[in-house]
């Protein structure tokens, strides 16, 4: 794989400003939960004149891979990374898509025996071919009773699909139950709607980034990012520098967050 050469000067620069904007980040300012939109993957590969979007995919897996690292050391908790959409599942051409399935497999594989993670599949399984599915259920199997940073990966993940998901599992619950119409209406709330997401149980992301400088969500966490905070990076996803996701994390520490006021 090529790789983009960095002068040695530069280099050195880069690890010095790293350092300084580390010793910035305190517990106290670096968010529990960030979500990350990985994009540029294909854009990467075309640049450095590869002939399949494959070489672009597994780039930004070891990305990724680096990037939960980070997140690790620096005390946070709960990483979501959005690796396969329920509209890629249509919108992919299928040799991209099968691709795009061994290596998020091997991903799951690669994570579920790395340092104390948990890693967790949220989104929908259909339309995913069997050994993706077997691959990630093994990976949360093998991960259930870790007790370090909680990985999701949003595969097959659609935020529409989500909200529709959760609100038909409460209604189902509640018909079983023998409930009305009128009590559901009572007791529907956004806390009960919340413990029925992919994501039920955790933390709402504070902070969501995107590569490649593209500024929309993509139907990624439209219910959990409501009170988010966004940051967009013009790097695409392979090229992502630990020395960008430090200023973002800066940018972060800096906002005064309002939560809807």
């Amino acid at each position: 794989m090529q790789k983009r050469q960095v002068p040695l000067g530069r280099g050195i620069l880069y690890e010095v400003y790293q350092r300084r904007l580390r010793r910035g980040l305190t517990a106290e300012v670096v968010p529990k939960h960030v979500a990350m939109i990985i994009d540029g993957n294909r854009r990467w590969a075309r640049q450095l004149g590869f002939d399949s979007a494959a070489d672009g995919h597994r780039a930004g897996a070891a990305k990724m891979r680096e990037f939960l690292e980070w997140c690790d050391d620096l005390g946070i908790t709960v990483v979501t990374l959005y690796l396969l959409s329920s509209d890629n599942l249509s919108q992919r051409e299928s040799d991209e898509l099968s691709d795009l399935f061994e290596i998020i497999a091997e991903l799951a594989e690669e994570l579920s025996h790395y340092r104390d993670w948990r890693v967790q599949q949220v989104g929908s399984k259909t339309g995913l071919p069997v050994p993706l599915v077997a691959a990630l259920d093994a990976a949360d199997a093998r991960t259930a009773t870790k007790t370090g940073l909680h990985v999701n990966l949003a595969v097959g993940y659609g935020g529409r699909t989500e909200i529709t998901d959760a609100m038909r599992s409460i209604v189902e619950k509640h018909n079983a139950g023998g409930g009305s119409l009128d009590d559901l209406a009572e007791t529907l709330t956004p806390e009960l709607i919340g413990q029925h997401l992919y994501t039920g149980g955790q933390p709402d992301p504070d902070l969501v980034i995107r590569t490649s400088g593209e500024q929309r969500l993509s139907d990624f966490m439209l219910w959990q990012s409501a009170h988010s905070e966004f940051y967009f990076v013009e790097a695409l996803g392979p090229d992502l520098r630990q020395v960008d996701f430090l200023r973002a994390l800066r940018d972060f520490a800096r906002r005064q967050r309002r939560f809807g006021g």
